[in-house]
């Protein structure tokens, strides 16, 4: 349960952060960033470079921001991306890479939404001149489905785009998570991809920002695309201080979540009116369907919420609720409770 009273199972982006990280913010040494100037962002972007195997780092102010640039640094315009039908890039940042980048995006439909390169071969264009260049691979791990992509098969993409001279941009939102799954180091991910853009603000519970990382001539570059973005900000020493501790504490944690999902999957079980899917539950993340009446379904929200429940509405015919810090196991008790006295 937040501060606010709430249990809150919308998403991990509704994570408060820890006191550390509001002690951090009010002490940090800050300067004027656009000049290099903020000490506190430096630290955060070279930290973030260090851990995540790049050369060099960002700090973006979203996590959107951080997939554009990746967009805009790899592409000039009139290209093609390829990624996943599925893909964040494409489904949830607003058409941004036709309306910042100019290109167009050649989506897949991915079994699982795990990346298949057979079809990723056959999706990059031939030099004809009837057809746009191919520019860009992106790749995402974790899957915003639950699921996290394995190793094997991201290096299998990062050899393709080699033997096409492709770049590829990984949309690492939930890297860590995804690192936790595995077992692995982040940099194991990180690996096989030229650059990546990591969500600060998800679970790792920082207020705000993303780092977009990779060479460092493509962060000179992505600098001035911020600027142009609207991302060139002053004293961003107050949001880097707890990004700073968001990399170095909170991944340590992820594997509570990913335990509470595993708990709170197992509960919703014992509901007879619900089916969890339980082949997406690699992170943090529960997706499940209920045998209801469309009338209820409709109103469940808005019932649960008046219960102190905070869900979103299904998406594709399913529910999803996330677990995250702000979230312990007597909550998903109360939720599953207030959830099973809806359906009746």
């Amino acid at each position: 349960m937040n501060e606010l009273g709430w249990i809150d199972l919308r998403s991990d982006t509704v994570t408060h952060p820890t006191l550390e990280m509001r002690e951090a913010m009010l002490r940090a040494e800050v300067g004027d960033d656009v000049y290099h100037d903020d000490v506190t962002t430096n630290e955060l972007e070279r930290y973030a470079a260090e851990i995540l195997g790049k050369e060099a780092a960002l700090f973006v102010p979203s996590g959107t921001m951080g997939n554009q640039i990746g967009v805009l640094v790899h592409t000039q315009r009139g290209q093609e991306i390829v990624l996943g039908s599925a893909a964040h890039i494409f489904v949830h940042e607003v058409g941004g890479a036709a309306v910042l980048a100019g290109v167009s995006m050649k989506t897949i439909n991915f079994a699982d939404d795990i990346p298949e390169p057979a079809k990723i071969a056959a999706a990059i264009r031939p030099d004809d001149i009837h057809q746009p260049d191919t520019g860009l691979i992106c790749m995402e791990n974790a899957l915003s489905n639950g699921r996290v992509v394995p190793l094997s098969i991201m290096a299998e993409v990062a050899e393709l785009a080699a033997r096409h001279n492709l770049p590829v941009h990984l949309d690492g939102a939930r890297i860590f998570n995804a690192a936790v799954h595995l077992g692995v180091n982040v940099k194991a991910i990180s690996q096989y991809a030229d650059t990546v853009n990591v969500c600060l603000s998800k679970g790792l519970c920082a207020p705000v920002g993303s780092i977009f990382a990779g060479p460092a001539h493509l962060i000179a570059s992505a600098r001035k695309w911020r600027k142009l973005l609207g991302g060139g900000m002053r004293q961003t020493g107050f949001l880097a201080a707890p990004g700073l501790l968001a990399l170095q504490d909170m991944p340590g944690r992820l594997h509570e979540d990913h335990a509470n999902a595993q708990y709170l999957a197992e509960q919703l079980s014992g509901l007879e009116a619900v089916n969890v899917k339980e082949d997406r539950l690699d992170i943090n993340m529960v997706f499940f369907t209920i045998d209801r009446e469309e009338e209820l379904l409709l109103q469940l929200p808005e019932l649960l919420a008046a219960q102190g429940i905070l869900s979103n509405e299904r998406e594709d015919g399913e529910w999803r609720w996330v677990t995250h810090k702000d979230i312990e196991r007597s909550d998903l008790d109360l939720a599953v409770q207030k959830l099973a006295d809806i359906l009746g």
